[in-house]
């Protein structure tokens, strides 16, 4: 968890200064839904980032298909 709190703070808390609070929600919002979870390797995934498992999953589908 720390790791991640590290993260946030480098890649978005310190890139700039934030007018509102709201703005800054939509940036960490942003981040963590878009950047962050689609790089990062998920156990439920088989340690895969969801990238190489729809990728993967998209692959197998289609030499089924054939």
């Amino acid at each position: 968890m720390e790791s991640w709190h590290g993260l946030l703070q480098k890649n978005v808390l310190d890139r700039r200064r934030w007018r509102t609070r709201e703005e800054l929600h939509d940036a960490i919002v942003f981040w963590t839904g878009h950047t962050n979870s689609r790089r990062r390797r998920q156990r439920a995934l088989d340690k895969l980032t969801p990238v190489e498992f729809e990728l993967a999953f998209t692959n197998q589908t289609a030499a089924a298909a054939a």
